[in-house]
C-alpha cells in the first residue's frame, strides 16, 4: 500500500471551491482531509492569503510518480498557470511524502524538501496525522521548531469544510 501526503492551496478565484476540487480529485484514494486553514503567502511575492489544507491518500497500485500526477492533474483541472514563482495560483498541490520514499529526483524530491519549514503543511497534517513523522521527525517536533508567529499564522476556518 502506497500512502501518500499531499498539501493543497489556493490564493485565487473560488479559493475554497479549489481547495474543495483538489480534495475530490483524490476521492478515490483519500483516507483523511485536514480542516480548512488561512495563511499569509509563503515566499517574496505580494499575494492574497491562501485557503490550505492537507490530504492524506493510499492506492496500492500507487508508485511516487503517480501521486506526482495526479497532484499535477488536479492542478490543471482546477486552472493551475505557472507563471511566477511561489506567486499567486488557482490551486497548488504538493506532494509531501510518499511513505519513507528518498528521493533526490529533480522530478519529485520526496520529502519535500521544504515540508519541516512550513507551519501551513505541518500544522494542517497533524491534525489529521497527530502521531505523523517526517523524514524520522515527528510533525509535532518540527513544529515546536518553527517560530511561533510561523504556526499562530495558520488559522483555522472551522466554517470552510472540504469532505
Amino acid at each position: 500500500m502506497s500512502t501518500a501526503v499531499l498539501s493543497i492551496g489556493s490564493n485565487l478565484g473560488d479559493r475554497l471551491a479549489a481547495v474543495q476540487g483538489a480534495v475530490d480529485a483524490f476521492r478515490p484514494w483519500l483516507l483523511a482531509v485536514s480542516p480548512v486553514y488561512e495563511t499569509a503567502p509563503w515566499g517574496p511575492v505580494p499575494q492574497a492569503d491562501f485557503l490550505n489544507a492537507v490530504v492524506v491518500a493510499a492506492d496500492a497500485q500507487a508508485a511516487a510518480a503517480d501521486w506526482l500526477a495526479r497532484a499535477q492533474a488536479a492542478e490543471r483541472a482546477g486552472g493551475r498557470t505557472r507563471e511566477v514563482r511561489w506567486g499567486p495560483r488557482t490551486l497548488d498541490v504538493d506532494v509531501i511524502a510518499v511513505d519513507d520514499v528518498v528521493s533526490d529526483d529533480a522530478t519529485l524530491t520526496l520529502p519535500h524538501p521544504r515540508a519541516a519549514e512550513r507551519a501551513f503543511v505541518l500544522v494542517p497534517w497533524l491534525a489529521v496525522q497527530p502521531d505523523a513523522q517526517l523524514s524520522g521527525q515527528p510533525i509535532r517536533n518540527l513544529l515546536a521548531t518553527l517560530p511561533p508567529d510561523s504556526v499562530a499564522g495558520v488559522r483555522a476556518r472551522p466554517e470552510l469544510v472540504v469532505a
